[in-house]
């Protein structure tokens, strides 16, 4: 994993506005449990402006696990928005889901 890691660092050192390398290494420091950096990454990934969607889910389960409940429902939030804008109903449905269930 930390292979991955290092490797995605690198790429962005030489260009560091490549969405795909930010967005890489975001989904690696997640799974490595590296929570705070991963949500840092994705952060920087969504300022981009290139996501459809799936990043604000990311984001928002990464700041739940983190006890961060009210980042968690703004970017569920504006997932749903960012979905639908790019014709991902399936995916909006699935963060209202998200959004109820944090609501219990």
């Amino acid at each position: 994993m930390s292979n991955r890691i290092d490797a995605l660092r690198r790429m962005l050192e030489k260009r560091p506005d490549d969405p795909r390398a930010r967005f890489g290494l975001a989904i690696e420091l997640l799974t490595a449990g590296q929570t705070e950096d991963g949500v840092e990454t994705l952060r920087r990934y969504l300022e981009l402006g290139t996501d459809e969607g799936n990043a604000w889910g990311r984001l928002a389960s990464a700041l739940l696990e983190l006890g961060r409940p009210d980042e968690a429902r703004a970017a569920w939030e504006k997932g749903i928005e960012v979905s639908l804008a790019n014709n991902h109903p399936t995916m909006a449905e699935e963060f209202r889901e998200e959004l109820q269930a944090l609501d219990g």
